[in-house]
């Protein structure tokens, strides 16, 4: 059998899927990382973002971070946060995963804030709402299309590149296509086509769901700025 059959053959095997180490054990594992990475950057990126946006100041910061944040290969953060005290496995593929996340993150949040409507933040001012209420109560619900479309984005890229989690002992997927590259190429073809395989499809489903949950979310007036939105995320991803 070529390769490709020895996948679909690897991937038909239940016993592949449910035994300890399988596939549902790699996927809980990818999942569960990729989702703490992606709340670690939020939790980072987002109260940044929005604050600076409202204050209007910070834009040249927000790309330099975005820039030099993109400028660091995720694959160098993963062999040198593990000699830290965060030690090998799932600590510093999060902490590295949410480094790789924060460029869209910040960059949409800034964005969305300064892309508010200047009318409705002068109105709200005129009512005398402070500097905090405006942000919470006006520009905040306006940035949702670029909040949800910079998560999308930061998703989307932390799930695909956690396979690379599996060079520091960190588990998820990945674990599966280097198992396949301990085995001579004849035998373990197969099996890193099939690793390969499930990421992409992990990745497409995530972007499947989350471009779902975004249209869901932003209101029907803003959906144009949530193309817009999709756009400047892509490009800060891309590097700014």
């Amino acid at each position: 059998m070529n390769p490709v059959q020895q996948a679909v053959v690897w991937l038909n095997d239940p016993l592949n899927w449910t035994n300890p180490g399988g596939v549902l054990d790699r996927l809980g594992e990818h999942l569960s990382m990729s989702a703490l990475a992606v709340l670690l950057g939020c939790l980072v990126a987002w109260p940044i973002g929005l604050w600076l946006g409202h204050s209007g100041r910070g834009g040249g910061l927000v790309l330099l971070v975005s820039n030099v944040t993109l400028a660091i290969p995720t694959l160098a953060l993963l062999t040198i946060l593990p000699l830290t005290f965060l030690g090998f496995g799932r600590s510093a593929v999060v902490v590295a995963l949410a480094v790789f996340a924060v460029p869209p993150l910040l960059a949409n949040a800034y964005t969305g804030v300064r892309q508010a409507d200047p009318e409705a933040r002068d109105a709200a001012r005129g009512m005398g709402l402070s500097g905090g209420q405006v942000l919470r109560r006006v520009e905040l619900p306006l940035a949702v299309p670029y909040l949800a479309a910079g998560f999308r984005t930061a998703a989307v890229q932390v799930v695909a590149t956690a396979a690379l989690a599996s060079f520091v002992n960190g588990g998820g997927l990945g674990q599966i296509i280097r198992a396949g590259f301990g085995l001579d190429i004849a035998a373990g073809g197969g099996q890193i086509i099939a690793g390969g395989v499930l990421v992409a499809g992990l990745a497409l489903l995530v972007e499947g769901i989350l471009a779902v949950l975004e249209r869901v979310v932003t209101p029907r007036p803003l959906r144009r700025v949530s193309r817009r939105a999709n756009r400047r995320a892509a490009a800060a991803t891309a590097g700014g």
